[in-house]
């Protein structure tokens, strides 16, 4: 039984996708067959109406139109959820913004009579001193920015992964360029590099950012033609602009492995792991990031301050950032366009202030210890979306109870591409079809709604457990594969009966609160939104139109036509939302790229990068798109992967391609296209 409902629960996707259709069929072919043959009549008297009694099926009618009232509710309400966020979030940068702007002035005399540039550690300076100095519109600050008193950042140690596999050069320079250009990096970052050779996974970079301690870790797949010598070479280029650099290797063809994202990060947290003692380990965190994410400056002190100023939860605390592609955006068809825009929208709807389930988009960071808590990342097909895989392992870890905290720092990213800029239609469908298979990538991640189904199960079986032990990671047992020690196993009993430096010396045992199935619900709706959702609603909106088109000119013996004529205003206007999702964005793309230009500027790192701009007169063509990208880079791939599912759970990872040389233009605006 058990083994079948794990089965199921992999296939859930793909099980509701062909129930809905089998639903649907028998629906739409019970009433063409009664609308052929008559209803049946009947009539008391010469007197009375005639009433109509349709012939079976009014069960299933009502089921199905209700459920797609529903379905269409909910595609109503995500768009208005992401509008939301995005709303906040520019609001919270041009607030963020505008105390920067005070803050510069304020030590504008330091940084003149400085050849260093004003400190990411000052950052973290006291919103006391700011609000004595500056207005109270700049006084007023966020808590998730600045933390009142004095505080100890180079506590914190920053351990940040990058995950690349055959990136160009470029690309992979200018990442670390703009790592490298935070402030106090070659004097105060104690960087680690790894060469981690494997089997075929993604090149992983661990970089350092604004707190004193932090650790770079460099792998290399084995695989990659004289990628050692690659390695090497940046090494060399930037060994000067960090305190350190170490290197190792990583054996090939480890068992269990699925290449991807998630297997190159648990090697990677492993070795990692092993450098800090049980006392650092809650101030250790641990930062995933893409090859081609620019991160700012000002990202690691936000990190850095909530970690300190919320110490009740620092190690139960998953941070997330907003994701932008502002860079080659106008290189790309705007359907290709589109489709990230929509795709960073989806990160953003949880990321507004107040959201208790916010699962993170390629860039997250999470406490070492926590890493511990929950045995690291996984290997195997189900965690192809590592980001959400991980989110996960953390929730139900900690039954519901994980904390999540929005980094305001929203990180720079480059849009696919299969090379067809300037290369006319072919070129076109180059990109389409390289975003096509990133978007089966991201919904080959739908086998995550089956991992979230079994660990419900898992954390109702154990609802009365109240406490939990782990190892660190390096340590974890063998047949601990959750990195969970067995209660069994330890002699908690007498603790003084274990010798100090015994084998269990390194066990952690912290209190588990209950459940929090509030939280478990909302998660399972965002789970449904992100997996079911895109299928579900294309599969409705054909069946429903086909209703209509049989039932036309019928009587409405069922009483349900009122619910299709809902349904199209809530399609018409969810679209409507979606447009106006694009109108807000166009203010949140301004800001980012105009706070990033200036960083860029700063450091000296303007020339050969783009800054792709946008204007709402001239973006007209986008919001055009927004109808073709839901079905292409939606329900099809959707439906594709959920299908795939029920042959195999296994995809061949394939590297996006994106920027595939610095160029040395000035920015370009995405009105050329136009």
């Amino acid at each position: 039984m058990s083994s079948l409902f794990a089965w199921c629960s992999r296939r859930a996707g793909g099980l509701a996708f062909l129930a809905t259709v089998a639903l649907s069929y028998w629906v739409i072919s019970g009433e063409l067959e009664a609308q052929r043959h008559g209803y049946k009549y009947q009539s008391n008297d010469s007197l009375t109406a005639p009433n109509y009694d349709p012939q079976g099926g009014a069960f299933w009618v009502n089921f199905f139109s209700y459920y797609a009232l529903l379905i269409h509710f909910l595609v109503f309400c995500f768009p208005l959820r992401s509008c939301w966020a995005v709303f906040t979030i520019t609001r919270s940068l041009e607030k963020s913004a505008k105390t920067r702007s005070l803050k510069e002035l304020k030590f504008g005399h330091r940084r003149r009579s400085s050849s260093t540039s004003l400190s990411s550690s000052e950052t973290l300076t006291s919103s006391r001193e700011l609000s004595s100095t500056s207005s109270s519109e700049a006084g007023d600050l966020d808590t998730d920015c600045y933390i009142d008193g004095d505080i100890a950042p180079d506590r914190v140690i920053h351990a940040i992964v990058i995950p690349n596999y055959k990136e160009e050069n470029d690309t992979l320079r200018e990442t670390l360029e703009v790592l490298a250009s935070h402030p106090q990096a070659r004097n105060t970052y104690d960087v680690s590099v790894f060469f981690l050779f494997t089997c075929p996974k993604p090149i992983w970079w661990l970089l350092p950012s604004s707190s004193p301690l932090n650790c770079v870790y460099l792998a290399m797949e084995q695989r990659e033609h004289n990628a050692e010598t690659k390695a090497l070479r940046f090494m060399n280029d930037f060994s000067k602009k960090f305190r350190s650099i170490d290197f190792t290797l990583h054996p090939s063809d480890i068992p269990g492995e699925l290449a991807g994202k998630g297997s190159n990060m648990a090697w990677a947290a492993r070795k990692l792991s092993e450098r800090y003692t049980i006392g650092q380990r809650k101030d250790v965190i641990v930062t995933g990031i893409d090859a081609d994410s620019h991160l700012s400056t000002n990202y690691f002190g936000l990190v850095t301050t909530m970690h300190m100023a919320y110490p009740e939860t620092s190690t139960t605390t998953l941070y997330s950032a907003p994701i932008i592609f502002d860079r080659n955006a106008h290189n790309v068809p705007a359907i290709v366009r589109v489709a990230d825009v929509l795709w960073s929208a989806a990160g953003m709807s949880g990321l507004y202030k107040g959201s208790t389930v916010a699962p993170p988009t390629s860039v997250y960071s999470v406490p070492l210890e926590l890493v511990d808590r929950v045995g690291g990342w996984d290997c195997d097909s189900e965690a192809i979306g590592e980001d959400l895989h991980m989110y996960l392992k953390c929730f139900f870890a900690l039954n519901g109870n994980l904390t999540v905290r929005t980094v305001m720092s929203p990180v720079s990213q480059t849009n696919v591409t299969g090379g067809g800029h300037g290369k006319g239609l072919p070129g076109i469908v180059a990109d389409v079809r390289a975003r096509y298979k990133q978007a089966l990538r991201h919904m080959w991640g739908a086998l995550d709604t089956g991992y979230a189904i079994r660990k419900v199960v898992e954390v109702w079986r154990e609802r009365k457990h109240t406490s939990r032990a782990f190892r660190p990671l390096h340590t974890s047992l063998n047949d601990a594969s959750d990195g969970y020690v067995p209660e069994s196993r330890l002699d908690i009993a007498d603790p003084d009966a274990a010798p100090e430096n015994g084998i269990f010396s390194d066990v952690t045992t912290d209190t588990l609160q209950g459940p929090d199935w509030s939280r478990i619900i909302v998660l399972g709706h965002r789970l449904f939104e992100a997996h079911f959702l895109p299928v579900q609603m294309t599969t409705l909106v054909v069946a429903s139109t086909l209703w209509a088109w049989v039932t036309d000119g019928a009587p409405d013996v069922h009483g349900v036509n009122w619910i299709f004529t809902v349904c199209n205003v809530l399609r018409t206007v969810g679209f409507m939302e979606v447009a106006f999702y694009l109108f807000l964005y166009e203010r949140f793309h301004k800001i980012c790229l105009s706070t990033r230009e200036k960083e860029m500027s700063d450091a000296g790192l303007t020339k050969g990068m783009h800054f792709s701009r946008r204007e709402v007169k001239t973006n007209f063509i986008d919001y055009i798109m927004v109808p073709l990208v839901a079905p292409i880079f939606g329900s099809i791939p959707c439906a594709q992967a959920q299908l795939y599912h029920f042959w195999t759970l296994d995809l061949v990872y394939t590297v996006s391609k994106k920027v595939t040389r610095r160029g040395r233009a000035k920015s370009v605006n995405v009105t050329s296209l136009v």
